[in-house]
């Protein structure tokens, strides 16, 4: 079912599809799928996810195949409105999450849970339950982190649709998430979003940046520095293959623009 706010310009970052949407864009899109029950997925695209994507034919594939795919990092904000000409707005994750669940409770849509560990979801419940009193949540599911039989994994798809949820929110990491909501579209009668360590900052597990940093494109550098020996290789190394990739493509298409002027002059 097609709906007037499913158009949208998609543009190629690092040869990654994502779409130029702002984060009021990006809600009132997923809303809408969401009432509807359309079985869909998003993807919160990162660097990590952008270039884990242009490196990997099979995760690119997926992401490409998205119903959606935001800019969630600012690099790729920034990238995104280098290639339109426009600023582009960032549309990251764990804030999408909030605002969503805000939207959820007042317009009465159901949620489910779906990833992370049944510890980090209690917190998630506990902080969910005083922060939107009124929103009805269907669900909390921590998926056993061992490969499931296919009977398992029917019996969790039979478990969210029975819940009559609108929005799934997939908490399973990069890039499980994504293969996961792919494998299930058509399934899950539901919207889906892969919104990785939302879970863990909105339950408390782990610290988000400073809003100074975060508006500077620096959230990056604080969860460096909160967890190095997890994810130094992910930020030092993706970043600076995600700047390299950035710089090329930039170069090719003022390369390919300068061709073009000449070719008309």
């Amino acid at each position: 079912m097609m709906h007037p706010s499913d158009s949208s310009t998609k543009l190629p970052v690092l040869g990654v599809p994502v779409d130029a949407v702002t984060f009021a864009q990006a809600q009132s899109r997923v809303m809408a799928w969401g009432h509807a029950h359309d079985s869909r997925y998003v993807v919160l695209a990162n660097v990590h996810v952008v270039v884990t994507a242009s490196r990997e034919a099979d995760f690119g594939a997926t992401v490409a195949a998205a119903d959606l795919a935001t800019p969630d990092g600012a690099p790729v904000a920034w990238m995104l409105g280098k290639l339109r000409g426009v600023a582009q707005e960032r549309v990251c994750g764990p804030d999408l999450t909030w605002a969503l669940l805000g939207r959820c409770e007042a317009e009465q849509l159901s949620v489910y849970f779906f990833g992370s560990s049944r510890e980090i979801l209690g917190l998630l419940a506990e902080r969910i339950a005083k922060t939107f009193p009124e929103l009805e949540v269907a669900g909390y599911e921590s998926p056993s982190y061992k490969p499931i039989t296919a009977q398992e994994d029917a019996e969790s798809v039979a478990r969210i649709n029975s819940s009559g949820a609108g929005l799934v929110f997939v908490g399973l990491g990069c890039p499980k998430q994504e293969h996961w909501m792919q494998a299930h579209r058509g399934r899950v009668n539901a919207t889906m979003l892969g919104v990785g360590a939302a879970f863990d900052f909105h339950a408390g597990a782990v610290s988000r940046a400073p809003t100074w940093m975060r508006e500077h494109g620096l959230e990056w550098l604080h969860r460096l520095a909160s967890e190095p020996r997890r994810l130094w290789k992910r930020y030092l190394v993706t970043n600076t293959l995600f700047v390299w990739g950035a710089v090329w493509q930039l170069l090719m298409q003022r390369s390919i623009g300068k061709s073009d002027t000449n070719a008309s002059a």
